[in-house]
């Protein structure tokens, strides 16, 4: 039974995976089969295939060209510094951004961006711009295009991919609830959005496996069963 258990356990994490193949910057979660000591009486050699998670896939994804101008992707390594619903920092890149009717810089998701000082606000313009360098630009309403002014500059930045882990907020976090530091050499790329790196295709195969190796252990319990009714009869005939 806890292989059955742990195969469905494996097909909702490539379910998920595969779910999210169009999500703008998502990044496919790995998990794999890991043998697990069986506890209690009996053989050590007894051991369980378990579904662990490994992490998170940080391969870049593609690139999409959307010609938005608050459509941004990060080029390289790197990742842009958002405000989690809990207040703490996260980090994302999806770079799907949006603004409030308030005039506050956001992600797809309503998650505040960040910039030097906190949240970054964009007053009411004509035209908003953003930087290679993560610098938001807008010119005034009513104005020409010489009056652009600077009114924030999105963090960016880049820790080392063992310092980061998956939240339950689908951002990525620091250990301990650390911040990561500006890295000036991140850069941006504007009208531009970086798709998920799930490969459809690889991922409907891994699906199909673990469904076929579902099968089995459903075959494997009702083969035990049977054996155990045929031994419970015998006994009962002598």
């Amino acid at each position: 039974m806890t292989g059955a258990t742990q195969m469905m356990r494996g097909q909702s994490e490539v379910a998920h995976n595969l779910a999210n193949a169009d999500t703008v910057g998502f990044k496919a979660q790995l998990s794999a089969f890991q043998p697990l000591a069986v506890q209690g009486p009996g053989l050590p050699t007894r051991v369980n295939g378990v579904a662990q998670g490994l992490g998170v896939d940080l391969r870049e994804g593609g690139q999409i060209e959307t010609g938005r101008e608050l459509d941004v992707a990060v080029q390289g390594q790197g990742w842009i510094a958002v405000q989690g619903a809990d207040g703490s920092e996260g980090y994302t890149r999806a770079g799907e951004l949006r603004l409030t009717p308030d005039g506050l810089l956001t992600d797809a998701r309503g998650n505040l961006v960040l910039g030097d000082g906190g949240p970054i606000s964009v007053p009411q313009s004509a035209q908003v711009n953003i930087g290679a360098d993560g610098t938001v630009s807008v010119v005034p309403m009513g104005q020409g295009p010489e009056t652009i002014a600077a009114v924030g500059r999105i963090k960016l930045v880049n820790p080392a991919a063992d310092q980061l882990a998956l939240g339950s907020d689908g951002l990525m976090h620091l250990a301990g609830g650390a911040t990561a530091d500006a890295d000036p050499a991140v850069t941006l790329k504007s009208g531009v959005l970086e798709s998920s790196n799930v490969n459809p295709a690889q991922t409907l195969v891994q699906m199909i496996q673990l469904s076929r190796q579902y099968e089995l252990q459903i075959r494997a319990i009702h083969g035990a069963d049977e054996n155990a009714q045929s031994a419970s009869r015998l006994l009962q005939m002598t």
